[in-house]
Formats: structure tokens, C-alpha cells, sequence
């Protein structure tokens, strides 16, 4: 990975979720780098272990990680790094984790049971984390508040709306999260 010497503050934050919650389209989004993207062809060898009744037009999947970068000041880099949404890759997780500070959870509002190993993940790993609320063309919005009950999540987990799709939108999960890193290292 390639360290800028100039850059003083480095911080590494994992972006995480189940299958095809757009975990590589929120990087892309976010990366001022052309972002690093092991995407693979979908092929038969995965029937029986990923279910693509909740993204059936889903023709690649991560196998590895998505890596991107996003200066927040000349002195602060976010270094992002994806991981897969498969239960298969679970292990890669804990090598991701590492030095990880946090961690933004997108989340499907349509298959919030698929979040659950995905949260149990997170939380075995220590990393503080936020939820991001991904919205996808031709579904309802879910009330935030809803979401969270719905999730069990401990009353000071911020949980956001976005559009990972959208700069603008991505970062603003991505602030949220950033903001709750920073109230609890003051």
C-alpha cells in the first residue's frame, strides 16, 4: 500500500455489510483513487452458497477486498477497505479488522436478517461502527428509528439513510461514522 510521506494521520476504516448491499459501489463512490476491486463473475460454483433472491440482477461479487483513499485533510487519509459479504470469506475479516479504527455497516432495510452476522462480526472484532441505510431504486424508506430497533442496536449506534451510489450521500454515512469515532476517542 502506498503511504504518502506528507501524510501525518492515517486511518484505516473497513466498510462492511452482507451480500450485495453495495459495499464496492460505496467505495467507488467515495475513493479519490481509482479504487483496487477484486470483482469476480458470479458462476454456478456458488448456487447452494450465495442467495441471490434479494439481488437478482448481481453478476459479480468481491472475493477478496475493495480498497480505496479519501484525504479529509492534508495531514488525514482514510484508508477504505471493503470486505466480501459472504459468510464463506468471514475469515478474511479478521485480517481486514486489523488496525482497523471503525467501521461503516451498510445494510439492506429489506433483508435486515442478513445484517445479523455481519453486526455479530464486528462486534467479535472490537470495532466501533455506525450503520448505513442504503437505499435501493423501487423500495420503501424505512423510518431510521425502525431500522435500529429492528438491528438491537445499543442506543449510542448512529444510524444514517444514504445512497452509496452518491458521493454526497456516501460521505455523509461515512461523516456520521467519522463523528462517532471522534466522541468516543475525546
Amino acid at each position: 500500500m502506498y503511504l504518502d510521506p506528507d501524510v501525518s494521520h492515517a486511518v484505516k476504516i473497513l466498510i462492511v455489510g452482507h451480500f450485495g448491499v453495495g459495499k464496492t459501489t460505496c467505495i467507488g463512490a467515495l475513493s479519490e483513487i481509482e479504487p483496487l476491486r477484486t470483482e469476480e463473475e458470479i458462476t454456478e460454483a456458488s448456487v447452494g452458497f450465495d442467495d441471490l433472491s434479494g439481488t437478482p440482477n448481481k453478476t459479480t461479487t468481491t472475493v477478496a477486498m475493495d480498497f480505496g483513499r479519501l484525504s479529509l485533510s492534508e495531514s488525514l487519509v482514510l484508508y477504505l477497505f471493503g470486505t466480501p459479504g459472504q459468510e464463506r470469506f468471514k475469515e478474511m475479516w479478521e485480517e481486514l479488522s486489523r488496525g482497523a479504527l471503525g467501521a461503516l455497516v451498510l445494510v439492506d432495510p429489506e433483508r435486515l436478517e442478513e445484517s445479523f452476522p455481519v453486526l455479530d462480526l464486528v462486534e467479535r472484532f472490537g470495532l466501533t461502527y455506525a450503520i448505513g441505510v442504503n437505499r435501493f431504486d423501487g423500495t420503501a424508506d424505512y423510518p431510521l428509528e425502525e431500522v435500529h430497533e429492528a438491528l438491537n442496536l445499543s442506543p449510542d449506534t448512529p444510524v444514517v439513510g444514504c445512497d452509496v451510489r452518491d458521493e454526497e450521500s456516501a460521505g455523509q454515512a461515512l461523516i456520521t461514522l467519522v463523528e462517532h469515532l471522534m466522541t468516543l476517542l475525546a
